[in-house]
């Protein structure tokens, strides 16, 4: 083996240390989702903005009242980004077009295209807990961003904001989310990604092996939020458009055009 090139722009499920020791390359997809995902985040926030899920339950159980579905608008309000990469910048710039002020917590701050694109840094995260009306997730998963948002901040969040996490799953810890909603500090979520979410294809397998307590209650965690009529959830699909799934194979098969010449590309 002298090629692994992986159809995705993460690569934390491939051992870079054992194939720098078998020398190796390893190849991924940098860009193709930018504006997918985004364009998916905004999906999320207009759904639970303007009520749409719970306005589609209603309707297929023949009820057409309107009772507890008032929305509110998205201009004027704060979206709080977390995660000014690229596809952080193309959420930004789509929220400017709804009229939303927009403030950024990243640890590389690009003061140019925050003046550019007329948003703001703030100092900690916090501060953007405090202030956003829709918070949205656009960062990897790491050893420093694992359960970013925890039991220790949730109180930190504005009461009656909305969550949006199209990230990882495991950036946001589970009971932590759970018990926002609870309490009202959350008045919404809307999950593209789920902790342990690769466990709610397994369930019926689950359900029959007792040696995995830790999975089941991951499972049932999960289940609890799906089950939430303030929870929108899309599994995994915010980079599943047509146009970023063509840009995936024509990068994969450049990436290995380019191993062939030994002119390698796109090496992580």
């Amino acid at each position: 083996m002298k090629l692994i090139t992986t159809r995705s722009t993460g690569y934390d499920h491939i051992d870079l240390k054992e194939a720098e020791k078998r020398n190796a390359t390893v190849c991924n997809v940098p860009y193709y989702g930018e504006n997918t995902v985004a364009e998916h985040t905004f999906a999320l926030i207009l759904a639970l903005s303007r009520n749409v899920h719970k306005s589609y339950v209603r309707t297929v159980r023949n009820d057409f009242s309107i009772d507890g579905l008032q929305g509110f608008d998205l201009k004027d309000k704060t979206l709080g980004v977390i995660g000014a990469g690229n596809i952080g910048l193309h959420v930004i710039r789509i929220a400017k077009g709804f009229g939303m002020n927009v403030i950024v917590q990243d640890t590389h701050k690009n003061n140019f295209l925050s003046e550019v694109l007329d948003f703001e840094y703030t100092d900690n995260l916090e501060t953007l807990l405090s202030k956003s009306d829709i918070i949205t997730l656009h960062l990897p998963e790491s050893k420093h961003t694992h359960h970013l948002i925890n039991r220790k901040n949730i109180h930190k969040i504005k009461k009656g904001a909305i969550l949006i996490n199209t990230a990882r799953g495991g950036v946001v810890e589970t009971e932590a989310l759970i018990q926002a909603l609870d309490e009202k500090i959350l008045a919404g979520a809307g999950l593209d990604v789920l902790e342990g979410e690769e466990l709610i294809k397994e369930e019926k397998q689950l359900l029959y092996d007792q040696k995995n307590p830790h999975k089941l209650r991951t499972l049932i965690r999960d289940h609890i939020l799906i089950d939430k009529d303030n929870v929108v959830f899309t599994p995994h699909i915010a980079f599943y458009s047509k146009e970023a799934l063509e840009r995936i194979i024509d990068t994969t098969g450049e990436n290995i055009a380019a191993f062939v010449e030994d002119e390698s590309i796109n090496v992580v």
